[in-house]
């Protein structure tokens, strides 16, 4: 039987550089989606696939992502004085209870691994998932629900996965497929940010992971890949042979809400599903689109 992930490291010390000025003195995770930041949709995707500790790596600026999960007592009184409750409702909804949340400062911007390898103490040998806030994928179960499914049947390493174009694969982590049923990709290794022409696929990681403890074996080294630096990747390659591998292609959409377009299609995506709203955007859009 697998050992249970109950514990999950979100990684959230990037500066959001290309989101200027909006990140200027504001946390990019902390940019909504509708009305909910995306460190919260990650936070809940956690929650429903039975994760019940999170450890956030930070960096300077970043305290309003611990002020979001925590109590605002004036804002909680106003709303209870002033008989809000469904809205006081949603601030509760928002929060993780006590205990329940750790920060790691990642004191200098070394990479994806050197995020991990600060929550080693949190993860304290345990297998763990990892999300990436910048990856919002809208999937129904979610996509860490999934993959715990597939955790469920091989265990080891499992990252979600999904096909790209040739030509991008230098922007991701790439899986060399051993076996593929359509589903599951069994992988004897994966390469970081390859050119295309040297690609083993076009299996492309986005940011959803379950990992075994073994990885921090290697991160401990803190040897520098892609871009100097140091990268989970390469780390997780090296646990093969030692842990099974494999890549979920979850059912659902992926949306990459690092950059500006994937951001806005993000917004508009979970904006025409509201029921509240979702009518009156979908005759604004089409306002645009009128020749």
């Amino acid at each position: 039987m697998n050992a249970p992930v109950k514990k999950a490291v979100l990684p959230v010390a990037g500066l959001g550089t290309r989101f200027l000025p909006a990140t200027k003195a504001m946390a990019k995770e902390m940019l909504p989606i509708v009305d909910k930041p995306l460190i919260q949709y990650a936070i809940e995707e956690a929650r429903e696939a039975g994760i019940e500790d999170f450890a956030l790596v930070t960096g300077r600026g970043k305290t309003i992502m611990e002020d979001h999960f925590d109590h605002a007592v004036e804002l909680e009184q106003v709303l209870s004085e002033r008989g809000k409750t469904a809205e006081l409702e949603i601030v509760h909804e928002a929060m993780v209870p006590p205990g329940h949340m750790a920060y790691a400062r990642q004191q200098k911007p070394l990479g994806l691994g050197h995020a991990i390898w600060c929550a080693r103490q949190f993860v304290a040998g345990a297998p763990f998932a990892v999300l990436l806030p910048d990856d919002l994928v809208k999937a129904e179960p979610g996509c860490l629900s999934q993959m715990m499914a597939a955790y469920d049947e091989v265990g080891g390493n499992i990252v979600a996965v999904e096909d790209v174009p040739r030509e991008q694969t230098n922007k991701y982590g790439i899986l060399d497929v051993e076996m593929d049923d359509g589903r599951l990709a069994k992988a004897r290794g994966l390469v970081e940010k390859p050119d295309p022409a040297d690609a083993p696929s076009t299996l492309s990681i986005i940011g959803r992971y379950i990992l075994q403890p073994q990885v921090f074996e290697h991160l401990d080294r803190h040897e520098k890949g892609a871009g100097g630096e140091i990268q989970l990747t390469d780390a997780m390659a090296k646990t093969l042979g030692d842990v099974p591998f494999h890549g979920l292609r979850f059912q659902g959409k992926r949306f990459d809400c690092g950059s500006k377009s994937g951001f806005i299609e993000a917004n508009v995506a979970f904006a025409l599903d509201r029921h509240d709203i979702g009518a009156e955007v979908r005759a604004a859009l089409a306002d645009y689109f009128k020749t």
